[in-house]
């Protein structure tokens, strides 16, 4: 067997326990996962801005709340009635489980057609689901606002260089932006940031691949072996493997009626 051959054994038995851990996922918490923050994180602090405009809302809809996790931080305390949208199977049930004991309702949909009536919501809250700047505008209220926080369009760009499939989302940010706007929405607020982020192992990574599909279409740990290799050759440090993390942050909200 061949010094590449060797290699090639030992990566596919260290990423396997990354790889079983990964079929097991639900929810949207990363347990385990060993990655830290090289540089400062974003500017923001998503969950205080959401909480802050819960407390003032009466009706608050989350739109693809995982398992809750977010949304059951938010609204803890919140006298406001909020609705949950998830349209995974697996996760449905784990947010509503979460979820119903804080008196929110789960409803299963795509978050691109949402089933409510216009007007049926003072916020609408989303943190890192696709959304349609219009549906979003349809179902907001007059005076209210929409909190959104996105993954950059070309989060970990990096690895680009080593998959060229990976996912090309275009520019969402500005997309939104305008969305918002060509719906009604006055955007208050549209904050960028990046920053560097260490994963400690390349199992670390091929996990967050593998519960993350649409990052690189058909990814598989067996067929994409040297790709991987490669990747942790090159981009491996003192610090673990470092890519570079986008975030942002978009506050819109619908003017109120004119008197």
């Amino acid at each position: 067997m061949s010094v590449g051959d060797e290699r090639r054994v030992r990566t596919i038995e260290a990423l396997q326990p990354y790889v079983e851990r990964a079929r097991s996922f639900s929810g949207w918490t990363h347990d385990g996962l060993a990655v830290r923050h090289l540089d400062p994180g974003p500017p923001w602090d998503y969950e205080a801005l959401a909480r802050e405009s819960a407390r003032k809302a009466q009706r608050v809809l989350d739109l693809g709340t995982g398992g809750g996790e977010v949304l059951s931080r938010i609204v803890a305390g919140s006298r406001a009635c909020c609705v949950a949208t998830e349209e995974w199977s697996v996760n449905a049930p784990v947010a509503q489980r979460r979820l119903w004991p804080l008196g929110v309702d789960v409803v299963r949909c795509d978050s691109l057609r949402l089933p409510f009536a216009p007007a049926s919501f003072d916020l609408v809250l989303d943190r890192h689901e696709a959304l349609e700047p219009s549906e979003a505008a349809r179902v907001l209220r007059r005076g209210w606002r929409v909190v959104t926080q996105q993954v950059g369009p070309d989060n970990w760009p990096e690895m680009r260089r080593f998959f060229p499939r990976k996912t090309d989302f275009g520019d969402h940010f500005n997309a939104y932006q305008r969305g918002f706007a060509a719906a009604g929405l006055i955007v208050d607020e549209a904050r960028w940031h990046e920053g560097r982020v260490a994963f400690a192992e390349l199992g670390d990574i091929v996990y967050m691949l593998l519960v993350a599909p649409w990052e690189i279409p058909d990814f598989d740990p067996v067929a994409d072996l040297d790709a991987l290799i490669a990747l942790e050759d090159a981009l491996g440090s003192d610090d673990g493997i470092v890519l570079t993390e986008t975030r942002y942050i978009i506050v819109a909200h619908r003017p109120a009626e004119s008197a």
